[in-house]
């Protein structure tokens, strides 16, 4: 396990989920959640899944750090997919939980190598397929 900076660990199945998205594509998303001092794996979403999948798999009151391999076509039709991290801390869940979720985000995120956009949400609406559209292409 790697040791982050804030006190935090995260769990080699961290990593080695995000690679398997990265490399072979075989989830859509996978979602992580501190607990016990260490970040781990949450949950999982097989490459069929869609955005709205990942959006209601996100607890609404608990905060959770997720990846997201967007898929979408440019105004040239060609075939592209970014990797999105996203930081998820709504307002309805515990300040001590969002602080410990902000402290540690900078450096979970070092150790998951090729994401390409992060968004930062509280609420549904700042995370809207729109918003994500929008900072792909």
């Amino acid at each position: 396990m790697a040791n982050a900076a804030s006190g935090m660990a995260v769990h080699d199945d961290c990593k080695l989920r995000f690679l398997e998205l990265k490399a072979k594509r075989n989830y859509r998303f996978v979602t992580f959640k501190i607990e016990d001092q260490q970040v781990i794996i949450d949950k999982i979403g097989g490459p069929d899944e869609s955005y709205e999948d990942f959006t209601n798999s996100l607890p609404v009151d608990e905060c959770r750090y997720a990846v997201f391999d967007f898929d979408f076509t440019t105004d040239e039709n060609v075939q592209k997919s970014k990797i999105f991290f996203i930081a998820w801390c709504p307002d309805t869940s515990k300040v001590r939980m969002k602080m410990v979720y902000a402290s540690s985000k900078d450096r979970f995120k070092r150790e998951l190598d090729g994401i390409q956009f992060e968004l930062q949400a509280t609420d549904p609406s700042e995370m809207s397929l729109d918003i994500v559209k929008s900072r792909a292409i």
